[in-house]
């Protein structure tokens, strides 16, 4: 329980967050288009130390089994989740926007800062997996439907800067490069505003929103509740009832971690897919807002179920 109280406190403080940059919006101080100025700092700079940081660790044995069984869990999980979320729309007739809301989380920006506030950096290199899995499908499986495509990007799987810095942080990290102690805090401090900053954004981006309209969408508690719910309480079931927790020493804490990364709010990304393809942008943006709203309460209580089961 005493993990759960961590979560939500680190989740409050990043909400506090997020108000900030509404209300730097709506006194009219910056305008929302100001916060793509942002969001390119945090890709191109707090995103690429965070992980490099992440991955300047020892390597022996213990910590290759458990970035395998992370990438393993990744896998298994989005194995699960996108035929279920099939399943899922034929019952309840799910748009494009709301099927790829219940599959893909906000793995990356939320995550790898709340691992690293309530864990510790020593374990941020295990939440890339989920990351690194979540990307090759937003830009295959995610694209595809949301864009209603069927063509693949290759360029853009293997040419984003979350892949580059993942391939960078891995050469490090196999081949034990010994970065500077400078660079190294450097990438730290940069990499630590990861999370504030992308909060920040999504306040801006809040702040020409109607709300009210927002949360009278009685639809999008439906599809909050399996985000935030239903899809989590299947990778617990998964997790806690399968000998997976036995196959290294920190099983545990790693499944816990791939845990975090399903109880996510819905994944920013979708909303991008959405207004570049003209497929219910609004709607993917309101969506944002509600599970980000409610993840608040339920984030702590699954990973309390996490813990106590």
């Amino acid at each position: 329980m005493e993990l759960s109280y961590l979560l939500m406190n680190e989740i409050i403080q990043l909400f506090l967050i997020l108000l900030i940059g509404f209300v730097i919006v709506k006194t009219k101080i910056l305008k929302e288009k100001d916060s793509k100025v942002i969001s390119i700092l945090v890709l191109y700079a707090c995103v690429p130390c965070a992980l490099i940081n992440a991955f300047s660790v020892k390597m022996d044995k213990e910590t290759l089994l458990g970035l395998g069984l992370a990438f393993a869990a990744a896998i298994v999980i989005h194995i699960i989740y996108i035929p279920l979320g099939k399943f899922f729309a034929k019952i309840f007739h799910f748009t494009d926007v709301e099927r790829m809301t219940l599959i893909y989380s906000n793995s990356g920006n939320l995550i790898l800062p709340l691992v690293s506030a309530v864990l510790g950096n020593e374990w941020v290199i295990y939440s890339s997996a989920f990351m690194v899995t979540q990307t090759v499908l937003f830009w295959t499986h995610c694209k595809s439907v949301i864009s209603r495509e069927n063509s693949l990007d290759f360029k853009s799987i293997f040419c984003n800067v979350g892949i580059i810095s993942v391939f960078v942080g891995m050469t490090i990290f196999v081949f034990q490069i010994q970065l500077p102690d400078l660079i190294l805090n450097v990438s730290s401090k940069i990499g630590s505003m990861m999370g504030p900053l992308s909060m920040m954004v999504i306040g801006m981006l809040f702040g020409n929103m109607d709300l009210k309209k927002v949360f009278s969408n009685k639809r999008a508690y439906l599809v909050t509740f399996f985000r935030l719910f239903v899809f989590p309480l299947v990778a617990i079931v998964l997790f806690k009832c399968t000998p997976i927790t036995q196959i290294t020493e920190h099983a545990e804490q790693i499944l816990l971690i791939t845990t975090m990364a399903t109880t996510a709010p819905a994944a920013t990304t979708i909303t991008q897919f959405a207004q570049l393809y003209d497929n219910e942008p609004n709607y993917a943006s309101a969506l944002n807002v509600i599970t980000v709203t409610f993840s608040i309460l339920t984030m702590p209580l699954m990973i309390a179920l996490y813990t106590l089961i």
